[in-house]
């Protein structure tokens, strides 16, 4: 999978996506991330890439004039045109269905706003989804395309090593992860559950269904199936 970032901070990414699963997927040629600054794309003296926005209004704007250039040259890289993606408080919430959906595209380009936001014709005429994290505001796009970038590779296929460890987490089939333990099996005076240990796998898998329907059911019973019931 190949996911291209248009960013006007290209090294806010460094650290979070250096690590871990992201980076593995990296070096195994899994997940092709590559970043774009946004302000090569100027063409003034001064490389402007923002301006005051028409019928006033606090802060600024970036212009669409830049955007499209990016988007058009990074376009031009790779036969797959490529989803694009602009990060924004308006879009539709990122959950674990949308995340899927957007693990199979072959191509993501992601499009960080900052300042006020982004002329609307670039959004009109360019963009294919609208994604937010969440509804409260932040200073760009940088965080919730890493956000983003991290839920998109867990399920790139071979990402994880394990092929079943998307489906066993949470909001997998619209459910809680039940709870998980390790050794020591008692530790303070804390023990585990005994069905844990009793190698009976059928029991095992029963209880770990249970247990996610009530964990759901407790703490968000606005993800439950209708026929979970209350």
């Amino acid at each position: 999978m190949r996911i291209d970032v248009l960013t006007l901070f290209p090294e806010a990414f460094g650290g979070p996506l250096d690590v871990s699963i992201i980076q593995r997927a990296r070096d195994d040629g899994l997940l092709d991330l590559r970043l774009h600054q946004v302000r090569e794309f100027a063409t003034d003296r001064h490389r402007s890439v923002d301006d005051y926005p028409f019928g006033g209004g606090q802060g600024m704007v970036m212009r669409v004039d830049v955007l499209d250039r990016a988007l058009a040259s990074v376009r031009a890289e790779a036969p797959e045109p490529g989803l694009v993606v602009f990060l924004s408080p308006q879009g539709e919430r990122l959950t674990d269905a949308l995340v899927r959906e957007l693990a199979r595209e072959p191509r993501l380009i992601l499009v960080c706003g900052r300042y006020e936001g982004v002329d609307e014709r670039f959004v009109e005429h360019r963009v294919d989804r609208e994604v937010s994290i969440g509804d409260y505001i932040l200073t760009g796009g940088e965080l919730p395309a890493m956000v983003l970038i991290d839920a998109v590779t867990r399920h790139v296929p071979g990402a994880l090593g394990d092929e079943a460890s998307p489906e066993e987490e949470s909001f997998a089939e619209g459910l809680l992860e039940h709870p998980q333990y390790t050794r020591p099996a008692e530790y303070n005076g804390w023990t585990v559950p005994d069905v844990l240990l009793s190698g009976h796998h059928a029991k095992i898998e029963k209880w770990k269904r249970e247990q996610r329907l009530a964990r759901t059911r407790e703490r968000r019973p606005d993800l439950l199936p209708p026929e979970a019931g209350s």
